[in-house]
């Protein structure tokens, strides 16, 4: 695995993020109970909570040779002014095993420690349906289950989504 450069993802990454969700269809499928649509990467870039603000959210993409491996949406101050949510981390399929999650992972905690100070919890749901693939990883970057359950809604899928926290490194912007 060479080098990752995690960045912005801008309007002209937009097919690389489109091409990188359609690679892992069973994904979608399992958040939403259907497979990628042709517009999953604008929404991606544009859906954010009620009431927060534009620049609260940002998409990221991991870059390693040119290529987006991974792509991870972040909401700065959700549900809390200490709190940053993961909304998504997704690695192209191609890609998937080879340590991409986990760099990727390290290359977000690092960004929301250094980029916004104010930040010292990262905090993400598992969907139920999603759980099998995800709860092992993010337990494994240090994630704990905080009790919280929401039900989980998309169109015709229902389900639960549980919540997970992780205090930020004391060596906060640093």
């Amino acid at each position: 695995m060479g080098e990752v450069v995690l960045r912005p993802v801008g309007p002209g990454d937009v097919d690389a993020l489109q091409e990188l969700i359609e690679s892992d269809p069973g994904y979608t499928e399992r958040i939403t109970g259907y497979p990628p649509g042709p517009s999953d990467a604008q929404s991606l870039l544009l859906m954010r909570p009620e009431g927060l603000p534009e620049e609260s959210k940002v998409v990221l993409g991991a870059f390693a040779a040119d290529q987006m491996v991974a792509v991870v949406d972040v909401l700065r101050g959700f549900p809390n002014d200490r709190t940053a949510f993961i909304g998504l981390l997704e690695v192209h399929s191609k890609h998937q095993g080879l340590g991409y999650g986990k760099t990727t992972y390290n290359l977000i905690e690092r960004y929301v420690g250094t980029t916004w100070p104010e930040i010292e919890t990262l905090r993400l749901a598992v969907v139920d349906t999603n759980a099998q693939v995800a709860t092992g990883f993010w337990q494994r970057q240090g994630f704990e289950p905080t009790g919280e359950v929401r039900p989980y809604r998309y169109d015709k899928l229902e389900s639960t989504a549980r919540l997970y926290e992780k205090p930020l490194p004391e060596q906060h912007g640093s």
